[in-house]
């Protein structure tokens, strides 16, 4: 069965409105992620679930321009949108990856689409045991899964948080995860605030090859250290 990708994207952000959009170098953060995906070799297909706001058009137009699928759903139950997409275009195998990682690494994505293809789990993330940094989170699992998360799910913050129902619920679903072998502390390069974005630009000005890997940005730190104060104080909660 084919895997996925449905990429939870808007314009009103709380702490950087807009932020999906800004510039890294000539792309935007959007573009630079559809980018990286697009060297992924296990995942078949993308679509981009926004929200029905009007200032999300501007996604809507985006997506347009760039002949990706598009959803329009709930603003805030983002589970209910995301199951309402998976419907829509029939998707039997869900990659998850939010729309403020631009240096999601492709090779990561990949080793946690061959875990699940395993059969052995119904869901399979890399954030939970030996994570690896915030900005290449991926979580994979089933329509059946996200099926039975969107029936039971009930919290606010489960309706909020996509797959929160699901990993914290172990006994329910089978869960696998792959781990980071290469932990650098500190490190993190999700885009959540203005300094998040920073980094990443200069990341991007220092790493010429494409796609940009995880093991690339830990080598570009590990000789240049001072990279890490640029958004060493703002460290995001991990899995939402």
């Amino acid at each position: 069965m084919k895997t996925t990708a449905i990429i939870q994207a808007r314009m009103g952000s709380t702490r950087l409105p807009g932020k999906v959009m800004m510039k890294i170098n000539d792309l935007s953060v959007l573009e630079c992620l559809f980018m990286q995906l697009g060297y992924c070799k296990r995942l078949d297909d993308v679509v981009l679930a926004t929200t029905i706001n009007p200032e999300d058009d501007t996604l809507i137009d985006f997506a347009n321009n760039a002949s990706i699928k598009i959803f329009r759903g709930s603003s805030l139950d983002v589970l209910d949108r995301y199951y309402k997409c998976a419907k829509q275009f029939s998707i039997g195998n869900i990659a998850r990856i939010t729309s403020d990682c631009p240096l999601v690494d492709p090779t990561i994505v990949d080793k946690a689409i061959e875990l699940y293809e395993t059969g052995r789990f119904d869901y399979v993330n890399n954030f939970q045991t030996n994570p690896y940094p915030s900005g290449t989170d991926t979580e994979i699992f089933s329509i059946n899964a996200l099926k039975k998360t969107w029936e039971n799910a009930k919290k606010l913050e489960e309706r909020e948080h996509v797959t929160q129902f699901i990993y914290n619920n172990p006994d329910q679903f089978s869960i696998g995860y792959i781990e980071n072998e290469t932990i650098v502390p500190d490190l993190h390069y999700s885009v959540d605030r203005v300094e998040d974005l920073q980094l990443v630009r200069a990341l991007y000005e220092k790493i010429s090859k494409r796609p940009i890997l995880h093991l690339d940005i830990v080598k570009t730190i590990r000789a240049d250290p001072k990279l890490l104060e640029i958004n060493k104080n703002t460290h995001q909660k991990r899995g939402i």
